[in-house]
């Protein structure tokens, strides 16, 4: 994408209602106003609250926004530029119940309060692969305790990736450190008894992997106290 392209996405993104841009200095310094108020002041309601962490394009936040109403959402990216189109087509179709924040999710804690959270979804992360990258894959241990500071204490965490390696990873950890695995699925449009959220619509990625038979993975599990 041209800069030009993104410097008027990042415009664009200023006008939305639905999309958040705080500075780090704001967000490090718990300046964020609606931490621990995302349902009060902004969804206005009482519903569950959803994150979808490393949203990209904004697809399945869309998604599930639009399948399930009486739910809230939030896409969390550190690209804008990428998450503009999800945002977009929330506007325009008039979802209410879907916005987007653009930071790091090393900071959730900052922009979540404790107990906030009712569910988390990592959809397609980058498997980080690489030994040395370890502190980077979204279900090292050190990320699971900063999910943990913002879930409820009945919150569910929720993996879709196409890493068999990824896959792999987190069942053994979750195994390892035992944390409760609600569901697995190692190929969730082959085999029998996905949950309906999984397979009812794919990602721009996901077609493309599902065109070439690469089996989509999927986690559901708590985070032990």
């Amino acid at each position: 994408m041209g800069s030009k392209n993104k410097l008027k996405r990042f415009k664009e993104n200023e006008t939305f209602i639905n999309v958040f841009q705080p500075t780090r200095e704001e967000v490090v310094g718990d300046l964020f106003a609606l931490k621990g108020k995302w349902n009060s002041d902004f969804f206005k309601n009482e519903n569950p609250l959803v994150l979808e962490l490393g949203c990209g394009k904004g697809e399945y936040s869309v998604g599930l926004a639009e399948r399930y109403p009486n739910k809230n959402f939030v896409g969390i990216d550190i690209k804008g530029a990428r998450f503009w189109r999800g945002a977009k087509t929330a506007v325009e179709n008039g979802l209410q119940n879907v916005a987007f924040i653009r930071t790091q999710i090393e900071l959730i804690n900052h922009i979540f309060a404790e107990n906030e959270v009712d569910e988390i979804w990592i959809t397609f992360p980058d498997p980080q692969i690489k030994y040395k990258r370890t502190k980077h894959r979204m279900t090292n241990s050190e990320f699971l305790q900063l999910y943990k500071k913002v879930l409820k204490k009945d919150g569910v965490v929720n993996l879709k990736t196409d890493s068999e390696f990824m896959h792999g990873y987190t069942l053994g950890l979750l195994h390892g450190e035992g944390h409760e695995v609600l569901y697995a699925n190692h190929n969730v449009y082959v085999n029998e008894g996905s949950p309906e959220e999984v397979t009812a619509f794919q990602t721009f990625y996901e077609k493309q992997y599902l065109e070439i038979n690469k089996a989509i993975t999927y986690i559901r599990f708590k985070i032990k106290e």
